[in-house]
């Protein structure tokens, strides 16, 4: 054989041999769309915070995709009203939104149990549950009747008890206050003689200035000082009983959702997580110091007393049981919270309670 012709016959060979690599690129390609989706947030951005939530979770997908799964933040009213996203995404209008699932219950009271429980669990208890005991996998057997898949995608720690145009020192001083407050506890204050409205984060400044409400809680003090709330308000309560650990969900269609490759939907899955981490971190980061600020401004911290603690938990314990008599959903997933912490607390006051406990005693000492 020649040079020419082993030249020839070694070329046809070693394209015969590229030939496999070529046809597997459209595999590669289709393993790793290039998609677009649209999210968005129930807050605006003023709340950074809360906001970061939702662009977190988009930055952190693009990232782990080299910018094939791009997903565009929009804020609460750009595209949809800030307490209908969810809505929006179960329709196909959207594929996420990033939202308390509580602004919700007037649909079914079992979104109320996503977000926050009136005597529910802290930020710790909550994610103990929702990864370990079996949260993620009720709630989502609940979504996904909805049309929806949900993970959580931030918590705020435990909040404040919110904002009030007057002093309230027993349960009589609660008959006939018009109060934002969202989710199940607007079920619990109304047992109290309190008229719950849900409002927007962006329409809470105007409501307390015009006398439309008499109070409002929202998150604490972070974004009340973002909110400019003190100065529409006086007296600071705490605690929010009603929120001890809320958490956040990223929410997405669920057809879309399964349509994505399994790659995507564990890319999307870690960021929601990442997220869920961060924000409760900026959350016990940013609240110390706002706080300060605050009393600062002119607001009188105030704590609930303990008759009108008992009068909550005990509406709350009336609420609980109304509604499980008739969601079996409520029921299954409210069981399910309430005997996970009976062992968790009893761990939780051995050694965590005391250590703090101790703790705080030595900061009130100047000890730290």
């Amino acid at each position: 054989m020649d040079r020419r012709t082993f030249f020839k016959k070694a070329g046809v060979a070693s394209a015969g041999a590229l030939a496999p690599a070529a046809l597997a690129a459209p595999a590669i390609a289709q393993e790793n769309p290039k998609l677009s989706w649209r999210l968005s947030s129930a807050f605006p951005k003023s709340l950074d915070i809360l906001y970061s939530g939702a662009t977190g979770i988009a930055e952190r997908v693009s990232a782990a995709t080299d910018g094939n799964f791009e997903i565009q933040v929009y804020a609460g009213g750009e595209i949809v009203p800030p307490l209908q996203v969810l809505d929006a995404v179960r329709d196909g209008t959207i594929e996420m939104c990033h939202t308390p699932s509580y602004y919700y219950i007037g649909q079914d009271m079992t979104y109320g149990l996503g977000t926050a429980v009136p005597f529910g669990m802290n930020a710790r208890l909550k994610n103990a549950w929702l990864y370990q005991g079996g949260g993620n996998e009720l709630f989502n057997d609940f979504f996904a009747e909805k049309g929806v898949w949900g993970h959580p995608a931030g918590n705020t720690g435990a909040q404040m008890g919110g904002w009030f145009s007057k002093e309230i020192n027993s349960v009589e001083d609660l008959k006939g206050l018009k109060m934002r407050i969202a989710g199940l506890a607007g079920q619990v204050m109304a047992k109290l003689g309190v008229t719950p409205q849900q409002i927007a984060a962006g329409d809470v400044y105007s409501a307390l200035e015009r006398g439309t409400i008499d109070a409002s809680e929202f998150v604490g003090p972070y974004d009340d000082l973002a909110l400019g709330l003190v100065k529409v308000a006086k007296y600071y309560y705490y605690p929010a009983w009603w929120e001890g650990g809320p958490v956040i969900h990223a929410f997405s269609n669920l057809d879309k959702f399964n349509e994505l490759p399994a790659s995507y939907q564990q890319i999307l899955t870690d960021a929601c997580d990442a997220v869920n981490l961060d924000m409760l971190a900026r959350y016990d980061a940013g609240n110390p110091k706002a706080l300060r600020q605050l009393v600062a401004d002119g607001a009188v911290l105030k704590p609930f007393s303990e008759e009108i603690l008992d009068a909550c938990y005990a509406a709350s314990q009336e609420t609980f049981a109304e509604i499980s008599a008739e969601n079996e959903w409520f029921k299954t997933i409210y069981d399910s919270q309430q005997e996970f912490k009976k062992d968790a607390y009893l761990w939780m006051q051995l050694a965590e309670f005391s250590f703090d406990k101790y703790m705080m005693v030595q900061q009130r000492k100047g000890n730290l």
